[in-house]
């Protein structure tokens, strides 16, 4: 089992780049917006929804991976270091655009739902971002590598539901205000590239 102090980082971790400007949360934010506050949170279900699937293939594909092969290991930590190097220099390079799809046609609860698992389970990066995220938090002397990673994978859909939930019902009221916030987009931004060269910095001197 994961200790509850990494577990509580991984949190905190989670928080903050759930927080990032992506197409996801923008997506919800313009639900929300324009269909009330129910839209945004039937989008996050779906959005956490797909998580699970990302958890699943990252757990079964990974955890081999890791107890097989140095230089698979080697490879693969710095193709995360380098692809957490890419996010965080888009995180710094990104304007803060106003441009975010505003007009959204309004799809039924059920349609919603779908839609939030369709966008997040056909984007490859969050798979890939999984196998460069996860491994940081997890240790095989604490026990199977495969039960470390459904753990956080939980943690990080419950970060999500979290984070997401409180935009949908802030947004419903607030969203156009949020979204045209310059300001609140780049200093986002920010954090978010610096969480990014961290994690990519403890991944690439990580050992197997």
């Amino acid at each position: 089992m994961i200790d509850s102090n990494v577990l509580l980082a991984f949190f905190l971790t989670s928080v903050i780049l759930a927080l990032s400007p992506g197409p996801d949360n923008l997506f919800v934010i313009a639900q929300s917006a324009q269909n009330g506050r129910a839209a945004g949170l039937y989008v996050t279900f779906g959005l956490a929804t797909g998580l699970i699937g990302h958890t699943v293939a990252v757990a079964f594909g990974l955890a081999a991976i890791v107890h097989s092969s140095v230089i698979a290991f080697s490879i693969m930590k710095f193709m995360g270091a380098a692809y957490l190097l890419y996010l965080a220099w888009q995180a710094l390079k990104a304007t803060a655009s106003t441009d975010h799809h505003g007009q959204v046609q309004a799809l039924s609860r059920g349609s919603l739902y779908r839609r939030g698992i369709i966008m997040n389970i056909t984007n490859p990066k969050v798979s890939f971002f999984f196998m460069a995220f996860l491994p940081q938090f997890a240790d095989p002397r604490h026990g199977s590598m495969m039960v470390q990673f459904f753990q956080l994978g939980g943690v990080f859909i419950m970060a999500t539901l979290l984070v997401f939930g409180v935009i949908s019902l802030f947004a419903g009221g607030f969203g156009d205000r949020f979204r045209n916030s310059p300001f609140a987009q780049k200093t986002v931004n920010r954090i978010a590239a610096m969480v990014f060269i961290g994690l990519a910095l403890k991944l690439a001197i990580s050992e197997r």
